[in-house]
């Protein structure tokens, strides 16, 4: 059997004790400022009475759809309520709402830039199928050498994990705008930054949506496997229950993030549909 091996895992462990040796300092300050963020968004969601929150978040779905989505909403939340799981709930939301936030401000000016230079694309997409493709659970393994374990690694994985369709959604979003569009601001003196702020992100914006709605989704999706390295949320119940076989306690925490995971999808579909833009569409395609 031949000997040759090609050293990646070696120059992966090389690369993580180099980060954590030279440039601790700087992941100390990226530490605290999102501990600090999680403390924030968790002290808005959880400090309130759960009836409170309840009602909050029933409003946005009413403004943002319909009083059934608003119903839907009051029920799912007092189930899990009812199930002893609101704390949890709120702590996952607390996570989702960071790691989604800072994913969408860095995935949006980047799909921005790829959509306005093919080589920014060329360069950007090996990396977000990279990003794409590698198991999740592949990078808690970093993110737990450079931050220890708790709420900070799980953020970061979940940025990391969920940036990618935010990027790519934005670069489609832009680059299907007709060109016809954008050639008639240019001919009326518009500068770049003028049309790109006026006609191509409004243009873009329900493809743009469609990207922050999978974004969110992911996130979600792995603020859960982040548990297993200490995250507060629904993901530790569903750790314990793996590791004692508690199927009811599983079961519980699995379903909670069933209704948070339909809530956020629902409200941010319904957000997207509600932009100018799309209505237009709707509106053309049915004359149409």
């Amino acid at each position: 059997m031949n000997d040759f091996r090609i050293p990646v895992g070696d120059w992966a462990d090389a690369a993580v004790d180099w980060l954590t040796s030279n440039l601790s300092g700087l992941f100390g300050v990226i530490a605290d400022v999102l501990r600090w963020l999680f403390d924030l968004a968790q002290l808005a969601f959880a400090t309130p009475p759960f009836w409170v929150v309840i009602l909050v978040l029933a409003a946005v779905a009413f403004f943002a759809k319909s009083w059934k989505l608003a119903l839907a909403t009051i029920i799912g939340l007092l189930l899990i309520v009812g199930m002893n799981q609101w704390d949890q709930a709120m702590a996952t939301i607390a996570l989702v709402v960071v790691a989604s936030l800072i994913a969408t401000v860095i995935a949006i000016p980047l799909g921005i830039w790829a959509a306005r230079s093919g080589t920014v694309s060329t360069a950007l997409r090996p990396v977000l199928d990279f990003m794409q493709t590698m198991p999740a659970f592949v990078y808690l393994l970093p993110a737990v050498l450079l931050f220890r374990v708790g709420v900070v690694p799980g953020i970061v994985a979940t940025i990391v994990f969920a940036a990618a369709p935010g990027v790519r959604f934005t670069e489609l979003g832009i680059r299907q705008v007709d060109r016809e569009v954008v050639e008639a601001g240019h001919a009326f003196g518009a500068t770049p930054g003028r049309i790109l702020r006026q006609v191509q992100l409004p243009l873009a914006l329900p493809t743009i949506m469609a990207g922050i709605n999978q974004l969110i989704m992911l996130s979600l999706s792995m603020v859960v496997i982040a548990g297993m390295v200490g995250a507060p949320g629904l993901g530790q119940p569903v750790v314990q229950s793996l590791q004692s076989v508690n199927i009811g306690l599983g079961a519980e925490a699995g379903l909670s993030v069933v209704i948070l995971a339909m809530y956020l999808d629902r409200v941010t579909s319904a957000l997207g549909d509600r932009a100018p833009v799309s209505r237009a569409l709707k509106v053309r395609a049915a004359e149409d």
